[in-house]
């Protein structure tokens, strides 16, 4: 488990150049030919862990209702992020992590309701695979955000 909270850790130390390295118009901006934007795409990264790892372990998770409903799977961005939400997102990018690794130590992680991913062909059966299958999902996220990088 200390690796997929090492890779975890190596993927939020990429994402998090791209909340240092571009401005507020930027995280916003949605190129031609995209559906989302850089801050979307880091909202949803975080908002899908708490969700796969936490909401699924019946737990409280870190995140607030309304970070859900904005970038939970099946949305995209309708509002300007403003900075007081960046900076939301910037504390939460590694504080999920952190605590995850240490509720996971403390085997919090008793039940889990089983899920199919959206690939189809993943289920999700414990903590383990969540996080897992998080790692995956970020991956594919942080494509997506060096692709929109290009364009802005």
């Amino acid at each position: 488990m200390n690796q997929l909270f090492d890779v975890s850790t190596t993927s939020r130390n990429m994402v998090s150049k791209f909340l240092s390295g571009y401005n507020l118009d930027q995280l916003n901006t949605i190129p031609e030919g995209f559906s989302n934007n850089l801050i979307w795409n880091i909202g949803h990264i975080i908002v899908s862990q708490q969700l796969l790892v936490y909401k699924l372990s019946g737990l409280p998770m870190m995140v607030s209702d309304e970070l859900v409903e904005k970038y939970k799977k099946g949305t995209k961005p309708e509002h300007i992020a403003t900075q007081a939400e960046v900076d939301e997102i910037k504390s939460l990018l590694f504080e999920t992590i952190q605590q995850t690794k240490v509720d996971y130590d403390n085997k919090i992680f008793k039940n889990y309701m089983e899920y199919t991913t959206s690939t189809g062909d993943h289920v999700l059966r414990n903590a383990e695979d969540a996080m897992a299958f998080s790692n995956f999902h970020e991956g594919l996220h942080i494509g997506i955000m060096m692709s929109i990088r290009k364009f802005i």
